[in-house]
Parts: C-alpha cells; structure tokens; sequence
C-alpha cells in the first residue's frame, strides 16, 4: 500500500533552502569580501560596513574600460610568430610583448560602481543582520529599533531599500563615487591585489542632488559613461524608502534606459510591490529543483552557491564573470582586471547548470559568447590564420583579446572547453531546434579552427606546433611543448572531433560526421606514466603540486576516460592516487571543489564529501565567497591570500549534484557517489539529465522519472531490490540496470521491496 501511495505524492521531500542555510550575523561585516551579497546577473550590492558607515557597494556587470591592450596590435601577435620565437629560444621578445601589458597596464579592465553610506548606529540585535536566500531580502536590526531591509530585483535592474527609524534622508545617507581622480599612490601593485584606480586617468565625476533625486556621473576610456541614480520616498518623520539603479553606455551601444528615468518611474511603484515582484521570480528559481543532504555544511554551502548563481546568471544577461556584479569595494581595480577567464574560470561557473535543471541562467554563458562573436572570428583570423572559430582565453567584456599569459590567454584549444557546455545544453535540453541553430555551429566551427592549426607529422599523427597545460609552468619557454600534445590540447581536441561527430551523425549528415572522426583517429593516446596515471604531456609528468588539474580533463570534465568502462577505471584511480601523494601546498579553493567532482566521477563518495567539507570549511569567507587562498590556518595549501573569484563556489556545488545524479556517455546513475551514511537522509527533486529526463529520489524507497522529449532510458540504480509501477511493471530491473523506451512527457516510478 504504501508504493501506491507514494506514486501519488507530488515529490520527493527535498529541502529547499531554509533558515538554517542564510547568512546570519551578529554585527555588520567590516570587509567587502564578506558583504551580504545580491544580484539578478546585470546589477549587483554588497551589505558591509566601512568606517563606521553603513554601506551599499553598487556594481554592475557591464562597467568596462575596453582601452585595447597595448602590445596586441603589433604585426607579430601571431601563433606562428610564436612558434618561432619558442623554436629560436628566444621567448624574452614574446614575454614583453604579450605577457607584460597585462600586468603593466591599468586597462582594459573592469570597474567598481558607487556606494551608498547611511550614517547610523548603535549596538544590534543579537542575529540582527540575516540575508534570506530564500528571497534575496538583506535586514539589519538594531536594539534601539531601526531597521534597513534591502534588496536587488530579480527581474528589473534596480536596487531597493527600506528604512524605519531612520529620519532625514538628506541627513544620514549620501552616494559616494569610486576615487578616479585621486592622487596616484606608489602602485607597486601585481593584477592579483589590483592597481590604483587613478592610473586609468578618468576625470572624476561627482555626486550631486537635485529635487530629491541624487545622481552620479562618470565618464571613462573612449565613448564608455555610466550614471547612479538614487531615488527615495518619505514615508514618515523617520521613515523612508529608496531605489537605485546603474546605466551604462558602451562604445557602440544604444538604447539602454538612464538610471535616472528609470528610479523616477520605479519610485512610484514602490519597495512593497517590487519585492513582492522579485521574491515571486525566486520562488520560481528554487522550485527548479532542490537537495537534501545529511551533512548541514555541504548542503547549506550548496545553497549558498546555488543562491550566488541565481545572483549571477540570467538567460539575456552578461556571463560570469571572475567576480560578476561584487566587483572589489577597495579603492582599487578587482583581481585579475575582473575580466573572463576561458582557461577555467568561466567554464567552472556554469558546470551546476545543468544537473540542477537551471538550463535558461546556463544560457547566459552561451548567449554572451554569440553576441561577441564577431570579435571571436576577427581575434582567430589574426592570430591564428584559420578559419572556423577560437576565443580568446582571457577577454573584456566585449570579447576582445586581453594578452597575459600567452599560452593560456591566446590557447589554440581553450574553445573546446566552451564547447563542451554548447554540447551539455544540447544533451541536457534535447532542443531540436537549439541544436540547428547553434550547438552543431558552434562545434562545427571550432572543431574546422581544430582541424587546421593541427597538421598530421611524418608518423600521420595530428601534432599541435605549440602545446601548454595551464598554467603549468607559467609564461616561461618551458610551458610550451612544440610538436606533440599536452593531455589538456589532446583531451579537448579529442572531444570537440568526436562530439562534433555525433552532432552531424544526429543531423542526418553521414559524410560530415565521417570526417570529423577520421580527424579523431588520427590524434595519438594519451600520455601516461608506466603505472597508467596521466601525466601533463610525453615529457613532462605531475611530480608538483598544481592548482590546475589541466592534466585530468579527459576524466572531468569531459568524460572521455569513464569509469563505467572497465578499461579506464585504473586510469583514473592512479590518477588520483598521484594527486594525493603530491599534496595540495599549491592549491587554490577550486582545486579541492574540482577534485570533489573527480571523486565522484570515480565513485569515491567519501572522498568527494571530504574535498567539499575541505571547500566549505577552508578556502570561502563569512558570506561563502570562494577566497582562492586556505583561510583555516590548517595547511589545506601554503596559498592564503584572499583574492575573491567565484568559479570555486560554482564548482563546489556541481560537486554536490555529481555525488547524487551522473547522465555521461547514456546511463543515467542515481546516487552514484555517495558515503554509506548518508544513505537514510539523503533525497533530491527535479534534477536533470543527459536525455533532458528530469529525476527524483530518495535513497532506497524511490525513484521518479519524467521525460521531457522522450527517447530510451538506460537507468543504474543503487542497491536494492527495484521494481516498476503502473504502465512499465513488466520492465525489470537487470544487472542494476533499468531500460525503457519513454514517450514525451512520461512519468514512470521505480519503488524497492520492503
């Protein structure tokens, strides 16, 4: 009996987020890397406390100073040259070139907005400062009873804020300019701690108030200004509520309404109305999907981040960027210019997109790279001479190329990994119509690029003329390895060939899908130690500790090397066992989230629940920002600087959703990776897989599966003894294996015995 009633129960019990999982403090935080964060992908405010003043860090996403990098206009910003230069022995040329703007120049770079300063005191309530994640509203509560209560919209770009007890706010709130026009400070600083703001050489803009409104105005480099605009309404003698927004004019963009316009009308809508508004797109986002978890650190940091993401990602919105719209509130420049990371940083933030059925916020990654891709094809023209496309591993905001390391920035194969979730959305979504229009494009292009900066040597083996691994070796000569493979270039051109391949094959196009598997056979095996473990390339094996696991990609994540094939499995293990003898002195934060979703993928639930509890606990600050460096004092890597990035929170939640559900190479896997106690607590709802199926379970009682499109299901179960209700029930279970063929919109209910 009661199977039959837990068919017709509405879900799984899974958690969605609660209070267990806010922020909540006692007292204001004093740093703005520890700020109550909020966001909807294209604005963004930090809550935190600068000398004695209650703040509000403005930012948005798109504030840019797009001043071309100097050095990468030259006639020899070419791979050729490159080559050259690596073959002569004569690097020092291409260093100063290429490498040394990034770190010499100010610009191109991201840019902090404004703040908002409220001049009140006093002691607080006991928890009396809380951000609800639940519905992104911040509240501060002191003992003598003011409150502020704050928040960004989820589907407008304005910031609001409520204030009781207050008075005047002429009197205690005042909008505050980042300092540009300040005198320059001896600025010895690296792109890690920022540079001075005032060597971008911006005549400063001032706030001003008029009739109520107070706005700011800043011009930058070229055509580029953005505006402030705080709008407030008296409600009585001590309250009062306001709205702010940020504008901004790119070089060559129309069109966006000023924030002032846009807080005069939103004023008169009103805070009530616009939270309720905002709380209701929230509603939806965690109705998506959701967890439960037996471990309150993994699960209330999965929240946490899962917040974050919804903070950051919007289908028609900017991507994620190093820090999104919680650029540094330092007086200074954000680490690494705030820019887009493509040898890593980008890609890791949109891994959980897919697992946690949040498909439209991945799309934004996706969307972004297309509005650029004009900028894309010219950069792969110039400086690779081929046609099809690569993008720039490092770039500003409009996709131009930014130079740095020039391995990793100017990477012939950093665009297979974007590929890679190109080809995740189509897995995942099963959208047709998607596919035509820009998966198969995508792949097609970048995989044309691949063919023809790839040669066949005097053996008939495909060779790269430069390979790296980021970011071994830094920027030296000895980075790059000329005529072969590194793992990191063989595994992503491996993938982009075969993926592209079964792309055309799903298309009906034989003779294209043919071609691009010729190319793939005719790449050598991967590099291994006699053991089997992967080595970074033929001469060069892991024996020091490294943050970047380019060496395993073809494990994680692209799947290449897999678990579920017996061949591959000592592969992995010897992999991993040599990550574990070397140490992590030279990690950073997303090394221990990347190797959580490595151990899950090898089936090590412990070892995953350990690398995230490491994660959790060591490398985020007090508002769950990813800090890079070990905060714990207790030796997780000898990097304990704070510099904010927020890949790591990203890949630490895609660690948690590999643990419950994996979908690669057609099996579907239920709680594939997870350590024997959390068996009696652990559920989750709505997640989705490869096969756009969308899944939910609770260990050892059930499983529920919807289709969205329809197609065969090739399902492993954990242990037990399963079988199907209704309409499948002459369907058994097999060898832990369940298959059926499901029609669009199917529902189907695996139960266990007992």
């Amino acid at each position: 009996m009661r199977f039959l009633l837990a068919i017709l129960l509405p879900a799984v019990l899974s958690a969605q987020p609660d209070p267990g999982h806010n922020l909540v403090f006692d007292h204001v935080p004093q740093k703005w890397n520890e700020g109550l964060p909020m966001g909807n992908g294209t604005i963004g405010c930090l809550v935190w406390q600068k000398e004695g003043r209650l703040r509000l860090a403005l930012d948005r996403a798109d504030l840019w100073d797009l001043r071309p990098m100097k050095g990468l206009d030259r006639s020899e910003f070419s791979y050729k040259w490159v080559a050259e230069q690596v073959k002569k022995g004569e690097y020092g040329v291409v260093q100063e070139y290429f490498d040394a703007p990034y770190e010499r120049e100010a610009g191109p770079t991201k840019l902090p907005g404004g703040a908002l300063e409220f001049s009140v005191k006093g002691p607080l309530q006991k928890n009396g400062i809380t951000l609800n994640i639940e519905n992104g509203l911040a509240t501060i509560r002191w003992t003598d009873g003011k409150t502020l209560e704050t928040f960004v919209h989820a589907g407008a770009q304005e910031g609001w804020f409520r204030c009781y007890g207050f008075g005047n706010p002429e009197e205690i709130m005042r909008l505050l300019a980042p300092q540009y026009g300040a005198p320059k400070e001896a600025d010895n600083a690296n792109s890690v701690q920022g540079s001075d703001l005032a060597r971008l050489g911006y005549t400063q803009g001032v706030p001003v108030m008029k009739k109520g409104i107070w706005t700011y105005r800043q011009a930058g480099w070229g055509e580029f200004n953005y505006e402030i605009a705080v709008a407030v309404k008296q409600l009585t003698n001590r309250d009062f509520e306001g709205v702010w927004s940020i504008s901004s004019q790119l070089p060559g963009q129309k069109g966006q309404v000023k924030a002032e316009k846009l807080v005069k009308k939103a004023i008169e809508r009103g805070f009530e109305a616009s939270r309720q508004a905002s709380a209701a797109w929230w509603e939806a986002y965690w109705a998506k999907s959701s967890v439960s978890i037996p471990d309150t650190l993994i699960e209330r940091e999965y929240y946490l981040d899962m917040y974050k993401f919804g903070c950051t990602a919007r289908e028609d919105g900017p991507m994620i960027s190093l820090q999104a719209v919680w650029t540094a509130d330092n007086g200074r420049l954000p680490p690494w210019k705030g820019d887009l990371h493509h040898d890593l940083n980008t890609q890791m933030s949109y891994w959980p997109a897919y697992t946690s059925n949040h498909l439209p916020e991945g799309l934004s990654y996706l969307n972004h790279l297309e509005r650029n891709d004009r900028a894309h094809r010219a950069y792969t023209r110039k400086y690779f001479g081929t046609s099809g496309l690569n993008i720039p591993g490092v770039t500003t905001f409009d996709g131009t190329e930014m130079g740095g390391w020039i391995q990793y920035s100017c990477s012939p194969t950093v665009t297979a990994w974007c590929a890679l979730h190109y080809y995740q959305h189509w897995q995942y979504s099963r959208d047709r119509d998607w596919l035509q229009q820009h998966g198969w494009p995508f792949l097609r292009d970048v995989a044309t690029h691949l063919s023809e900066v790839t040669s066949k040597n005097s053996a008939g083996i495909r060779v790269l003329p430069l390979s790296s691994s980021p970011e071994i070796n830094d920027n030296s000569i000895s980075a790059w390895f000329t005529d072969t493979w590194t793992n990191y270039d063989l595994s992503l051109t491996r993938f982009v060939f075969e993926k592209t391949a079964e792309l055309a094959k799903e298309q009906g196009l034989a003779d294209e899908s043919e071609k691009w598997l010729g190319l793939s056979r005719e790449l050598p095996g991967y590099a291994l130690e006699p053991d089997d473990a992967l080595k970074f390339a033929p001469e060069l094996s892991y024996r020091t500790s490294h943050r970047h696991f380019s060496h395993l990609m073809a494990i994680h994540p692209l799947g290449l090397i897999d678990w579920n094939k017996e061949a591959d499995r000592t592969v992995i293990r010897r992999s991993l066992a040599l990550l574990d003898s070397v140490g992590p002195s030279q990690w950073c934060g997303y090394s221990w989230a990347w190797l959580a979703n490595l151990r899950a993928r090898a089936r090590d639930g412990e070892g995953a629940r350990e690398a995230l509890r490491i994660f959790a606990s060591s490398f985020v600050s007090a508002n769950s920002f990813h800090l890079n460096g070990d905060q714990s004092g207790k030796g997780y890597s000898s990097f304990t600087y704070d510099p904010f990035t927020l890949e790591g929170n990203f890949a630490s939640a895609a660690g948690v959703l590999e643990m419950l559900l994996q979908s690669q190479n057609g099996i579907i896997r239920v709680f594939p990776a997870i350590p024997d106690d959390w068996r009696s607590g652990v559920s989750f709802r709505n997640l989705r897989s490869e096969g756009a199926f969308l899944v939910s379970a609770e260990y050892g009682k059930n499983i529920k599966i919807m289709a969205e499109h329809g197609g065969q299901l090739v399902l492993a179960v954990p242990p037990g003894d399963w079988y199907a209700l209704g309409k499948r029930s002459n369907i058994g279970v097999k060898d832990g294996i369940w298959k059926c063929n499901l029609e669009k919109g199917e529902r189907v209910m695996l139960v266990t015995k007992g």
